[in-house]
């Protein structure tokens, strides 16, 4: 459409070709089928000059009117590469998207007024691509994928119980103990799950466990703990505030807790993501590398 409303102002295909930067046999080219898929002649031609027939007239206006909206609707696009702007959509997990993202969005959007972020909250793994969002937060070892992914920082795990727990049922110093404690099991892990625990670097000690209570949030199973129910294997985020509080206290077994694998950012594989998403993933680095900002768990 350009070639062909190029050639039409300047009455030449070789002259538009040289406004181009293309050969006069590319101009050529381009023109021949633009006409042979509209099924219509747009030009008479002539060795000396072209001319517009009715339809290559009709047609010139149209170009006319609809390649400007092509140019701003590019300029739009790419400015999106350069300009931190648009919706952001994030995919989080639940309790440390409550306790550690939701805090700096404030600042984020202050630092980048034109930039709207959709926070979505959820300890189920959902698919980035599929689902349309432009990054996710990921805790634990990353599974092979497409993916782009920036390591933002680790997520120790931590076994705790309340000091009435432990008062009353007596505190483990082996992992082959907590058989005959109230564990808490987190039904979304298979490390943490339904009737064992994993422990070692690796996870390869696993070791039965039961309980009264099983949830699919930590914070429920945190909740569940404080108030003396039971023994938990949470990340260090879900507990650190509890523990420095003293409402939780940390055991020491005799195996090491399981590795996580650390805290990731994850995004779609694209040599130039948005500016959106730079400078997101960007503020996050920068905030976490500082320490992460938390705010209280609920007692």
């Amino acid at each position: 459409m350009r070639v062909f409303v190029r050639a039409a102002t300047d009455g030449s295909l070789s002259a538009a070709a040289r406004h181009l930067g293309m050969s006069p046999a590319m101009a050529t080219k381009h023109v021949n089928a633009l006409e042979a898929r509209l099924g219509v002649k747009l030009f008479h031609r002539s060795t000396r000059r072209l001319a517009l027939t009715e339809a290559g007239s009709d047609y010139l206006d149209a170009c006319l009117r609809i390649l400007p909206e092509i140019d701003e609707a590019e300029a739009a696009a790419a400015s999106q590469r350069i300009k931190a702007t648009g919706l952001l959509r994030m995919n989080v997990p639940l309790s440390f998207g409550r306790c550690f993202v939701a805090p700096l969005i404030p600042e984020f959007c202050q630092r980048h007024p034109e930039v709207a972020v959709e926070l979505g909250l959820s300890d189920a793994e959902v698919d980035i691509l599929a689902g349309s969002w432009d990054l996710a937060i990921r805790i634990g070892r990353l599974a092979d994928s497409a993916l782009q992914a920036r390591k933002l920082g680790d997520s120790p795990m931590r076994v705790c119980a309340s000091p009435a727990y432990l008062d009353q049922r007596g505190v483990p110093r082996r992992v082959a103990e907590l058989v005959q404690h109230n564990c808490l099991g987190y039904t979304l892990s298979a490390a943490q799950g339904r009737g064992h625990w994993a422990f070692g670097a690796n996870g390869d000690v696993r070791v039965p466990v039961r309980g009264n209570l099983m949830a699919n949030n930590g914070d429920a199973l945190l909740a569940a703990a404080i108030r003396g129910q039971g023994i938990i294997y949470q990340p260090e985020f879900i507990v650190e505030a509890a523990l420095a509080r003293g409402e939780l206290v940390a055991l020491e077994l005799d195996r090491p807790p399981l590795e996580l694998g650390g805290i990731h950012v994850l995004y779609p594989p694209d040599r130039r993501p948005p500016a959106k998403v730079r400078v997101m993933i960007d503020y996050l680095a920068e905030a976490f590398a500082s320490g992460r900002p938390a705010i209280p768990a609920p007692r």
